[in-house]
């Protein structure tokens, strides 16, 4: 299977599409107004202590406190006291399972804590005392005494052999997890990991003690280097990024974790902007649909909520040939794979509730159970999936550490009182951006007139000001705003002037 990294980076949006056979399998996107917290590290304030829920608000500088439960808090595993931020940094630790929340927290109360899940919805960013810290082979685990192999690595000398290594090569107390990657990685990898890791977890420590909580402490990659990190293997046939600067930053990075996947890494310098040349941004639109049509003619719907995601299957225009029973079993074998693929593709998180066409067969039920598992296989996030229900329906669950695409593209619709959803006005900015940029070289005009809404003029002439003034730069030419009340938000009219 042919798998390549597409990176399009820009100063105000950087967006990485993992494609396999030529299909998008993966989106991710990172915008510097809106970028992730998952993986940091902050040295947070305890604000109040909830005995009742057996959890703790957190400030860490942000505008709402995170949340910490006692089974994500870390205790000394000789004396019960919270560390690294007060306590002996040198000692093993262990999880404060079987303690309450209130003998080992209090209010005003200094604590290191790290960002297990982004704020989503409503809903605070997620903390642990248990900070992981993820290098390209290695993640090194500070205060657990703990030596883990990836359970991907299925031969059983490969697990034994790393395992030795690891034990020879750690400092005694420290824990490590070796990564699926880390299988065919040389020994002296495996230890500049470890030494730039140990390094990094020192200096995090240094920093805690100086800084007045809440403070960041450290903060992870950005999503350029994450990609060498968590999507760059020996199964990668190509990663190809359309920014210079961006490129020389990935492949001096690469240079030093991976130099053996430097040669993989091309500039893309075509006139045709990548996601184009690759039919990407056409797969990005789909992927905010709530109907995704099937190739049999028959649909499925997809609808999300703070709680659960609810996906409904329904024939549409397929009528099969002859059997009612075959119709159905063939629309849902294929509404199976492309599930899969759309949980994947979109990010769905949480609970999710598949409602299958209902099959009276029992062997066609057995069969669709066994294809939908196939067919997650591919998905990293773990993923638990209860049988057939008596009605057809599927409950499952799929680890959420972050918001939908659906949620991250789109924001609620003004005109309809949030009850749908339209594009961004920054996504819609950006669109136009993009056009500009693309379209500049064709006409000999200084000046550019955009027609838009009012809401997307004033994100234009204030919060994106600066990007604005870069495009022009970038383009030769003056951008002229101009805010239109009879325009839709989501349409826009640029005006090449002569």
């Amino acid at each position: 299977m042919a798998t390549e990294i597409l990176i399009n980076a820009t100063s105000y949006e950087v967006r990485l599409a993992l494609v396999e056979d030529g299909n998008l399998s993966e989106f991710h996107m990172q915008r510097p107004t809106e970028k992730g917290l998952m993986g940091n590290v902050y040295k947070g304030k305890v604000v109040r202590v909830l005995p009742g829920m057996q959890a703790a608000f957190v400030d860490i500088g942000l505008e709402r406190t995170g949340f910490l439960y006692i089974d994500d808090v870390c205790v000394s595993s000789k004396t019960p006291e919270l560390s690294p931020c007060i306590g002996d940094c040198s000692q093993t630790h262990i999880r404060a399972q079987g303690l309450h929340i209130e003998d080992v927290l209090h209010e005003g109360q200094d604590i290191l804590v790290q960002v297990s899940k982004d704020p989503i919805g409503t809903k605070g960013a997620r903390l642990t005392c248990h900070v992981t810290l993820p290098c390209r082979n290695l993640v090194f685990i500070p205060l657990t005494d703990h030596i883990g192999i990836s359970r991907k690595i299925e031969e059983e000398s490969k697990r034994a052999e790393l395992k030795n290594l690891i034990e020879e090569l750690r400092p005694q107390g420290s824990g490590f997890i070796v990564r699926t990657v880390a299988e065919h990685a040389s020994p002296e990898e495996l230890e500049a990991d470890m030494e730039y890791l140990l390094l990094l977890w020192e200096s995090i420590v240094d920093r805690s003690k100086t800084l007045e909580a809440p403070s960041l402490v450290h903060e992870d990659l950005d999503i350029t280097l994450r990609s060498i990190r968590d999507f760059f293997t020996r199964d990668v046939d190509a990663l190809i990024i359309d920014n210079p600067l961006a490129y020389e930053k990935l492949l001096s990075h690469v240079k030093t974790f991976a130099p053996v996947l430097a040669d993989k890494i091309t500039l893309y310098q075509e006139s045709t902007p990548l996601f184009e040349a690759y039919n990407i941004e056409v797969e990005i639109s789909r992927a905010i649909e709530k109907k995704v049509w099937l190739r049999s003619g028959g649909y499925i719907i997809i609808e999300s909520t703070e709680a659960l995601s609810v996906i409904d299957v329904n024939t549409g225009r397929y009528v099969g040939k002859s059997d009612l029973n075959d119709t159905i079993f063939k629309t849902n074998m294929e509404a199976a794979v492309e599930i899969a693929y759309q949980l994947r593709l979109r990010n769905i998180g949480g609970i999710i509730i598949i409602d299958f066409i209902d099959m009276e067969n029992d062997l066609h039920r057995e069969e669709l159970y066994a294809t939908f598992k196939e067919a997650v296989r591919k998905d990293k996030s773990r993923i638990n999936i209860l049988k057939l229900s008596e009605f057809g329906l599927v409950q499952m669950t799929r680890k959420r550490n972050s918001e939908n695409l659906h949620k991250l593209m789109c924001e609620p619709c003004h005109y309809c009182a949030g009850e749908g959803m339209v594009k961004s006005r920054r996504t819609i900015c950006y669109d136009i951006f993009r056009k500009v940029t693309r379209h500049a070289r064709k006409h000999k005009g200084s000046t550019i007139t955009l027609r838009v809404h009012p809401r997307l003029a004033d994100l234009l002439q204030n919060e994106e000001e600066q990007t604005r003034m870069k495009v022009e730069k970038d383009i030769g030419k003056r951008i002229i705003v101009a805010p239109s009340k009879d325009l839709h938000i989501e349409k826009y009219e640029i005006i090449w002037q002569k």
